[in-house]
């Protein structure tokens, strides 16, 4: 049997109204206890305050430099090699605080779905 292989397409990397470049690498019906998506934040740009209910993320932050912010902790720098751990239901925002692309993987459990997001800005 050979093992599926899941590919990366660029080109259908998508702006969404949280500030934020996602390009999904792996989320389906198939597999639903994980999804994994490339995010991308611009420099000098703050997702919305947000939150995914039910849902446990870990961002695994491959390049450049930010601030992470979970719900009412303080702000945390984060920079490449860092894994933020974002409990279910926690409302969150990451802000590029560097000259380049912020670049991290976002790994959903159970997979994401876009009707647990919720967008919290101003709450």
């Amino acid at each position: 049997m050979k093992p599926p292989i899941l590919r990366a397409h660029p080109d259908v990397e998508a702006l969404t109204e949280e500030r934020c470049h996602i390009l999904e690498l792996s989320n389906s019906p198939d597999d639903p206890d994980l999804s994994i998506a490339r995010a991308r934040v611009e420099p000098g740009v703050s997702t919305r305050w947000h939150r995914v209910i039910d849902t446990l993320e870990r961002y695994v932050i491959l390049d450049g430099t930010g601030r992470m912010e979970v719900g009412g902790l303080p702000p945390q720098d984060v920079q490449a090699g860092d894994v933020i751990l974002i409990p279910p239901s926690v409302r969150q925002r990451i802000t590029n605080t560097g000259v380049d692309d912020l670049v991290f993987l976002a790994i959903c459990t159970p997979r994401f779905r876009p009707e647990a997001y919720e967008d919290v800005e101003g709450i």
